[in-house]
């Protein structure tokens, strides 16, 4: 059965920016939709920790090839390299102002999304049948090239948004109308 994970960023919540709502419309579609808590904030927030969790999904049988994965900020290099270590293949992925690699917001979050990282990023696209990648020309905390660069080495679509900042609520987005098509 086709279903959805929703997939929070560094020192995020499953309620923030526009994840709430994004679950509303999916679940309203009749679609299972899922927006795990992962655990956030330094010493708590590792991919050891976050791969316990989704681990947890994928024992249950929770994805698999009819699941679409949206992650937000540091989520898309987690998710990447999750499905990409477990092998694990999906429908479709869907990621928002995604990076790998990049240090410079400040020392807590640097702290937090290194683990995350990893050098094949590439080699997601073995396990997605597509791969969309907006992202922003004004994000506050992850520079242009950044974003561009992961979309470049994922994406078999990419969308920019201009001056749409960390296309969180802090940027104004509460709702995200432009992913809707994407689902």
């Amino acid at each position: 059965m086709e279903n959805y994970f929703i997939i929070h960023g560094s020192f995020g919540s499953p309620f923030g920016n526009w994840f709430s709502w994004l679950h509303d419309f999916i679940e309203a579609e009749g679609k299972q939709v899922y927006v795990p808590s992962f655990p956030i904030g330094v010493g708590y927030q590792n991919y050891e920790n976050w791969s316990k969790l989704l681990k947890y999904y994928l024992d249950l049988g929770l994805i698999h090839e009819d699941t679409t994965i949206v992650g937000h900020s540091s989520a898309p290099a987690f998710i990447s390299k999750f499905l990409t270590e477990n092998k694990v293949k999906v429908k479709k992925l869907i990621f928002v102002c995604g990076f790998n690699n990049y240090l410079g917001v400040n020392e807590e979050y640097d702290v937090v999304n290194k683990t995350m990282y990893f050098d094949n990023l590439a080699d997601v696209k073995q396990y997605a049948n597509k791969i969309i990648c907006f992202y922003s020309d004004n994000d506050p905390y992850v520079k242009y090239e950044a974003e561009k660069d992961f979309a470049d080495k994922v994406a078999t679509e990419q969308i920019l948004i201009p001056k749409a900042g960390h296309i969180n609520s802090e940027s104004g987005y509460d709702t995200f109308e432009d992913i809707v098509s994407y689902l």
